[in-house]
Parts: structure tokens; C-alpha cells; sequence
């Protein structure tokens, strides 16, 4: 990514399936590492979390098992809420910067624009950041179980 926003309008063309590929591994890998951070986490934390993500919608896709039920309520520790609502924030905005990336890729693709898609590569890089962050968020709820 950081090579392409160098690139000119023929190299985009001729690099861009490549680059994808190892955008998308890129993204699996840290997903991934999400997944591991949080099955390490207690089943309260577990809990709050999921209950937080059913109340605030289903913001990057998820929804809820059962269609058209909610979630019974779940008293939870308001020590763990605030934690659990860090990293809940933490999550969506980096889905949210990484959405706006693909976003800024399409329209580039779509239009043909070399500047337009160094400021998706721009985008993308730092959604990586966001989303190395909210699994750092992450771990430290586990290491605090």
C-alpha cells in the first residue's frame, strides 16, 4: 500500500489484483487475531460485549441469532461496560475507516483516478493502524480477566 501511493495510473492497472490480494490477506490475518484475543476472554466479558453490540444495532454485520428477538438483558458490571464499550468503539471505527478505503478504491477503479486510489491506500493503511488498535484494546481485557 505504502508503495502505491507512489504509483502512476499504468502501474494501479497492472498492480492492483496484486495489491488486493495481499490487502485482503492482510485484513484476514488481523481478523483473525481478533478472533484469538477475544475467545480468550471470560464469558462475562464475552457477554458484555455481544449484549452491547445487540443494543447499538448490527453495525459491521452482525446481527442476532434469533431474527426479530432481543437479546434478554444482561446486568453487567459497569466497570466492565465502560471496558467493553472501549473496545466496541475501537472495533467500529476501524471497520468504519476500512469501509471508507474499499469505498475510496471503488470509486477510484470506477473513474480511473491514480489519486484517488493513493488516498484508498492512504485510507487502508490506516485503518490497519485502527484495527491493530482495537485488538490491542482487545488483549488487554483478556490479560485483565
Amino acid at each position: 500500500m505504502t508503495e502505491g501511493m507512489e504509483w502512476g495510473v499504468w502501474k494501479w492497472l497492472l498492480e492492483k489484483k496484486r495489491v488486493r490480494a495481499i490487502a485482503d490477506e492482510a485484513r484476514a490475518a488481523l481478523d483473525e487475531a481478533e478472533k484469538k484475543v477475544k475467545a480468550a476472554w471470560s464469558d462475562e466479558w464475552k457477554i458484555a460485549y455481544n449484549q452491547l453490540v445487540s443494543q447499538n444495532g448490527a453495525k459491521r454485520g452482525r446481527k442476532n441469532s434469533k431474527a426479530g428477538t432481543k437479546p434478554t438483558p444482561h446486568k453487567m458490571d459497569p466497570e466492565i461496560a465502560v471496558a467493553v464499550k472501549h473496545v466496541q468503539e475501537a472495533d467500529d471505527q476501524a471497520y468504519n475507516a476500512h469501509e471508507d478505503a474499499e469505498d475510496a478504491f471503488a470509486e477510484a477503479e470506477k473513474r480511473m483516478s491514480t489519486s484517488m486510489a493513493r488516498e484508498g491506500a492512504r485510507m487502508a493503511l490506516v485503518a490497519y493502524d485502527l484495527h491493530e488498535e482495537a485488538i490491542r484494546k482487545a488483549e488487554a481485557l483478556a490479560r485483565a480477566k
